[in-house]
């Protein structure tokens, strides 16, 4: 009988690491391949989203899609380990982007923008001043609050690779008062 009763609870304490383990390589693979939390960090990205708001990024879109102009992403900062950076996508591959009278021109017209235009004309174009063409697999990014936001249009930051877009944000989780899902305005 006292036999039993520890083969019994050897049996009880290998289940529950077999479990322990499977909940941590499930959870491994999730926050790896399917999504992650962050964080944003700064006003780049006002009215949208505000410093501290926490998101939810899809990490399987952009394996099954291409990214969309509007897109809200994720990507790491070239120069720094672990600062990752929020933005809209506003020029796909391809397009050719110019920045004339702090608006934004693909192809030579100019674009509509409804996440950009709630905040005002740009005073610094960078790289855009002159007419950008995209390679096949670049994108180019802007904060919302545009006059506050580190983009694409600073040689540091420059176009976006798509094999560097950690994904794209999905759900709003912080602030709870602002839960729900991410609005992309996927229109041209």
């Amino acid at each position: 009988m006292r036999e039993e009763k520890q083969k019994s609870t050897a049996a009880s304490i290998l289940s529950w690491i077999l479990y322990l383990l499977i909940v941590v390589v499930l959870s491994f693979l999730c926050v790896t391949f399917v999504a992650q939390r962050t964080k944003v960090i700064g006003q780049s990205m006002y009215p949208f989203l505000n410093d501290g708001d926490q998101l939810i990024v899809d990490k399987i879109s952009y394996r099954l899609r291409d990214p969309k102009r509007f897109d809200v992403v994720v990507f790491p900062y070239r120069y720094e380990q672990n600062k990752n950076y929020i933005k809209r996508i506003v020029a796909l591959p391809g397009e050719t982007i110019q920045i004339i009278g702090g608006e934004v021109y693909i192809n030579g017209e100019k674009l509509h923008d409804p996440y950009g235009e709630q905040i005002g004309l740009m005073d610094y174009a960078g790289t855009a001043e002159e007419p950008y063409t995209l390679a096949d697999d670049e994108y180019f990014v802007l904060g919302d609050n545009r006059n506050n936001s580190k983009d694409s249009r600073f040689g540091d930051v420059g176009p976006i690779l798509k094999d560097e877009l950690i994904g794209r944000a999905w759900l709003q989780i912080y602030p709870f008062s602002d839960f729900g899902f991410v609005s992309h305005g996927e229109k041209e």
